[in-house]
């Protein structure tokens, strides 16, 4: 006679939902709370932790981004209305060597870094999970908007059900490891409106907070303003060149130009128009020229973190979508690995405005499935 397996619970694991220990990652925000409410009320033992990344002074009375003072002080409410205990653990010392200087590094690199999946892959995804871990948990449950499915070679990651909320870009960094620890509870709804409608259900104070629009640490998206505080000489005046070197007017500081801009460079009686092409920071020249030099095809890729079932460097390469900006559609492209971590994207149509510090990420053409990705690191 079959063994009677045990039944796996919501989480889909073979334990009772009363004895299974779960660390919700809680921002403060409308989607982890329901998150950690609605498993609290299927009876689930809900531990809510929420980090404490900075400290601008300015920002922890500040809305719309997350982790400051005002979010920690809104999850604690989530906490006391939904019974189940909260804590609130400093990494400040962590956020700021593994998130923010490589931000203001790669900024003024001319790069337009994305420090959102820096931060889920060294502080969250690590540390926090760790945490979770130490803490006796059988898993780790975030709000966001991607899915986890059981596939013949064990979890697999899938882009969220609302292509509008998917932030599968963000997580491709997710390890194989740390996806099997890892559950997205919102992957599956169909709207944030059903998220906030599972917020007014469980009554919580957060049910009709706004979104996060800004990347936390940087307060109104000013860019300028926190760059310029980490890295005081980014700030100070230099020439516009074309790429002859030729000089075509002055600027008053690098950090206030990104790649790809056409708007705001001060240089008049041009026939044609002209883009920020290449930052140098250390000539502290803002190079710029015709759009067609924005246009890539070939796309260096390093840092690979591979999710597929055979090995990356198996084949010579791999027919996939990809995707190299967090708001652009997956495109058509050939994925040739160099070696387990590095590889050569082909575009099949070229894209403007490829940038280094952005993240490529890989989808597969056939199906929802996240095969992984990597960083741009240098354009050609």
């Amino acid at each position: 006679m079959p063994l009677d397996l045990p039944k796996l619970n919501s989480l889909g694991l073979p334990k009772p939902v009363s004895q299974t220990r779960v660390v919700v990652a809680m921002s403060g925000g409308v989607d982890s709370s329901v998150v950690a409410a609605q498993l609290a009320e299927e009876g689930y033992d809900v531990i809510g932790v929420t980090l404490q990344l900075y400290d601008h002074g300015a920002a922890l009375a500040k809305k719309g981004a997350c982790c400051a003072g005002l979010d920690i002080h809104d999850a604690r409410r989530v906490a006391e209305t939904m019974g189940f205990p909260h804590y609130v653990l400093d990494y400040e010392n962590v956020f700021r060597e593994a998130v923010i200087d490589e931000f203001a590094e790669s900024y003024l690199g001319g790069a337009t870094p994305v420090p959102c999946i820096r931060c889920n892959e060294r502080v969250k995804f690590k540390d926090l999970l760790q945490t979770a871990k130490d803490l006796d948990a059988d898993c780790m449950a975030t709000g966001h908007y991607i899915q986890r499915k059981m596939g013949a070679q064990g979890p697999e990651l899938h882009s969220a059900a609302d292509a509008n909320r998917d932030q599968s870009y963000f997580l491709f960094s997710t390890t194989p490891e740390q996806l099997d620890y890892l559950r997205f509870p919102l992957g599956h709804l169909s709207s944030k409106a059903e998220t906030r409608a599972l917020a007014a259900k469980y009554g919580l104070s957060v049910a009709d907070k706004p979104d996060s629009q800004d990347i936390c640490f940087v307060p109104n998206g000013n860019y300028a303003s926190v760059i310029e505080k980490l890295r005081p000489g980014a700030a100070e005046p230099g020439e516009i060149v074309d790429t002859d070197g030729k000089v075509l007017g002055t600027h008053n500081g690098v950090l206030h130009y990104t790649v790809g801009q056409r708007r705001g460079l001060g240089i008049g009686g041009l026939v044609d128009p002209l883009y920020v092409v290449k930052l140098d920071v250390d000539a502290k020249r803002v190079i710029v020229g015709p759009k067609e030099l924005l246009s890539t095809r070939i796309v260096p890729v390093r840092e690979i973190n591979w999710l597929g079932d055979e090995p990356f460097d198996s084949r010579s390469e791999w027919t996939v979508s990809v995707k190299v900006r967090s708001t652009r559609p997956p495109r058509e492209a050939i994925l040739r690995p160099l070696s387990a971590t590095e590889a050569e994207v082909e575009l099949i149509t070229p894209e403007e405005g490829v940038s280094p510090g952005q993240a490529c990420v890989f989808y597969d053409p056939d199906s929802t499935r996240i095969l992984g990705g990597g960083w741009i690191w240098r354009g050609h």
